[in-house]
């Protein structure tokens, strides 16, 4: 696949393109959001964070589980709802809390197995599922988890502050498998691991945010590497212009199912060309491989290099995956 056959597959990406209604809900709320003044960041980062004094916040944040895979496995589904979630937190450089959750469902079956799935993640991630709400009789099968964590307000790691001259890094788990060897979506690195490992890819993240080392980060979510690097890249009105051949990739994977795939441990992120060594450093010591794979650029445009094409994947003001007023 040639590389403007590569990014037109990006762009028509359904993970990417169902990003663009999130501004249909931010902007009614866009007059209350901050409505108590204790709001740290704005609409786009991975978790909200909520000052609670002494220096101390506390990140909330929430994900729904696509319909499609709670049909697929309602088991995998639920494990997935507790993913997310601790992976939302540990983008943020926090520590994972405790969760609670909604759950509808309409037939015991499915309510066991998203509930078996959840009870397996809370071992797995070591974060407790204290409470939520349930719909016995509903008319289709719903998970939805929010969660709560913890970090120093000075030490979080935000996906709204990459600067002009920041390198890009791209962390992965390359030890992993295709949960789904069908849709090939979800690049799971976390459910057959050891749980300390696990916990430990947690920590790391945790450990490069208290050492400052990251201007910026996100978690790679449904959009795929390119499209989560898109929407940092819009929190900070930046762009960037990266090497296809230096993100971090499994060889016999193709790159339009690599660029697309939901990792069980990945992560974008933005630093001082000084600070990168650190974090490779750090990261890989517990099987997070990380390159720097590009730098943050004044226009508002991702570019996309290989050889000597370059390619415009995103431009903020014409096809950005976030549509939000800022």
């Amino acid at each position: 696949m040639d590389l403007t056959s590569l990014v037109n597959s990006i762009q028509e990406f359904k993970g990417v393109t169902r990003k663009n209604s999130i501004s249909e809900v931010t902007d009614i709320l866009k007059s209350v959001y901050n409505i108590s003044g204790d709001v740290l960041l704005d609409f786009g980062d991975d978790a909200s964070a909520i000052d609670i004094g002494n220096n101390q916040i506390v990140l909330f944040a929430a994900d729904g589980i696509w319909g499609q895979l709670i049909d697929f496995d309602p088991y995998w589904a639920g494990y997935c709802s507790v993913l997310v979630n601790v992976n939302d937190i540990a983008a943020m450089g926090g520590k994972p809390i405790a969760m609670v959750n909604i759950l509808s469902v309409n037939n015991d079956d499915a309510c066991k197995k998203i509930m078996e799935g959840i009870k397996f993640g809370c071992e797995k991630f070591k974060v407790p599922m204290v409470g939520g709400h349930f719909h016995p009789d509903a008319e289709f099968n719903s998970i939805g988890v929010a969660i709560v964590g913890i970090a120093d307000k000075d030490k979080i790691i935000s996906s709204s502050n990459a600067n002009v001259g920041d390198k890009v890094l791209v962390s992965i788990d390359l030890d992993g498998r295709f949960y789904d060897k069908e849709t090939k979506l979800n690049w799971d690195t976390t459910y057959f691991k050891d749980d300390k490992l696990v916990q430990d890819q947690i920590k790391a993240i945790n450990k490069i945010a208290v050492e400052k080392l990251p201007s910026a980060g996100k978690d790679i979510s449904n959009p795929g590497i390119l499209g989560t690097l898109e929407m940092l890249l819009e929190a900070s009105n930046v762009g960037a212009c990266i090497n296809l051949e230096e993100i971090p990739k499994k060889e016999d994977i193709p790159w339009d199912v690599w660029l697309k795939v939901y990792p069980g441990a990945g992560f974008i992120l933005t630093a001082p060309e000084e600070n990168c060594n650190k974090i490779i450093e750090y990261l890989e010591e517990y099987s997070l491989t990380t390159n720097v794979v590009g730098e943050i650029i004044n226009d508002k445009i991702l570019y996309l290099e290989n050889q000597n094409e370059k390619v415009e994947i995103f431009r903020q003001d014409e096809n950005p995956v976030l549509i939000f007023k800022k």
